[in-house]
């Protein structure tokens, strides 16, 4: 048998090569200077599509959807399969932007985030079929399109980006490598498909909120496992989160801001579910939390007895209050974890507690230990005026003008953590 050859190699159409690519000049995220087709498309198996970061809907989900991809492709990524992500608003998208970007989503290599001139990517857009035009009803200013190919054998195909990952991952890693050459073993008929039913939670789960979240499997990548979080929230604030939590965080909902900070600032979109899918699967992740993780008896005791006691959380507190003061960073992470441990003792009114020390727990540098501080100090009044607790004797409340912040330290002298020895008594006494 002669060599698979594309029809459009085979009649000498250069409708998918250097005559059809426009050959514009990008940025990756790394700050690498690239030709759209000499460097990118040329000769590779590619999946291509349009995001912004400052979307607050359909670009974090097919980002996330992607990194899932990513996963299923292992070390073929890099290798002969790229991914490239443009984004439609350069202005604002930098390299330095991009790169913040990828890492939130864990890009690996062989995923390149890129920008450039406005009027090549929107060349780039219409060429591939990925440009949509400004649409007023349309908030997101874009369709989710992935365009995925294989330029040496003139494969390509468009599919939506925030598809089944496993399906994606075959297109780009089986079918488009020639589909000839494909296995095919694994094939079966759809007849043989075994029934599988699904209820509307599970099934808004899995197409909506699976790219970010697992429940007890620990591969949650870029949110939280979800086992048990109908016991750490009460229903109605699920209900707000799940339905805007673009809305909950403007409005500086202090668990929506600290699980936003522990996350690497990777924002939940705003999926428009509707009341009956909300519903449907806060119901699912309550069933399927408890199969994944029943609390024990004990676990709920030990709850029930410290959950007005938040004292050892504040001597722990008080030491990288008092380490910042200094601007020293040395033992704070330890302090944080202690936090963070001692929190999970305080039921769900702890969780903000506990997200905003595991911000500072990975806090690598004095200033994101100082911005991380600011939002447990936050966690920690909330929840001492919230529960009617204690901070414990010789506590104090302090107030920063120049941080707008407040912060608890031990006695009546100002010991400002925010700016540390460059203005260590800044502030004042208010409680």
């Amino acid at each position: 048998n002669a060599p698979y050859t594309s029809a459009a190699a085979a009649a000498g159409d250069t409708r998918w090569g250097a005559d059809f690519f426009p050959n514009v000049t990008l940025t990756t995220h790394q700050g690498r200077t690239v030709r759209f087709y000499d460097d990118l498309v040329k000769g590779k198996i590619v999946a291509i599509d349009l995001i912004y970061t400052t979307c607050k809907y359909a670009c974090p989900l097919e980002t996330a959807r992607l990194a899932q991809v990513q996963r299923l492709l292992g070390d073929r990524m890099g290798r002969d399969v790229f991914f490239y992500s443009i984004t439609i608003d350069p202005d604002h998208d930098t390299p330095a932007v991009l790169a913040e970007y990828a890492e939130k989503y864990h890009a690996g290599p062989g995923w390149s985030f890129l920008t450039g001139a406005k009027g090549d990517i929107e060349l780039i857009g219409r060429k591939l079929g990925l440009y949509t035009g400004p649409d007023p009803r349309n908030p997101d200013g874009h369709v989710p399109y992935l365009l995925v190919g294989n330029q040496a054998t003139g494969q390509w195909m468009r599919n939506s980006a925030v598809d089944n990952p496993k399906f994606i991952a075959r297109t780009i890693g089986e079918w488009m490598d020639s589909w000839q050459s494909a296995p095919n073993d694994a094939l079966k008929s759809y007849v043989e498909a075994p029934a599988r039913t699904f209820d509307r939670g599970q099934y808004t789960f899995v197409y909506h909120c699976s790219a970010c979240h697992a429940i007890g499997s620990g591969q949650a990548r870029i949110g939280p496992d979800l086992a048990g979080v109908t016991s750490r929230r009460d229903r109605d604030w699920l209900r707000r989160f799940i339905t805007a939590p673009d809305r909950m965080n403007a409005d500086g909902d202090p668990v929506a801001v600290a699980l936003r900070d522990e996350y690497g600032q990777a924002r939940m979109p705003n999926l428009k579910l509707n009341d009956e899918d909300v519903s449907a699967v806060i119901d699912y992740l309550n069933r399927a939390g408890r199969e994944a993780s029943p609390p024990t008896h004990a676990a709920t005791t030990a709850s029930s007895k410290t959950a007005a006691e938040p004292r050892a959380i504040v001597e722990a507190y008080v030491r990288i209050q008092q380490a910042l003061h200094a601007d020293a960073t040395e033992r704070i992470h330890d302090d944080a974890r202690a936090i963070a441990t001692e929190a999970g003792h305080l039921g769900s009114a702890g969780e903000p507690i506990r997200v905003s020390a595991g911000a500072l727990v990975r806090a690598t540098d004095l200033q994101a230990a100082r911005a991380a501080f600011g939002t447990l100090s936050d966690a920690i009044i909330d929840y001492v005026k919230t529960s009617g607790s204690s901070y414990g004797d010789g506590v104090t409340i302090a107030f920063c003008p120049m941080a707008q912040k407040y912060w608890l330290q031990r006695g009546d002298t100002v010991q400002n953590p925010f700016y540390g020895k460059a203005m260590p008594d800044c502030g004042r006494i208010v409680r």
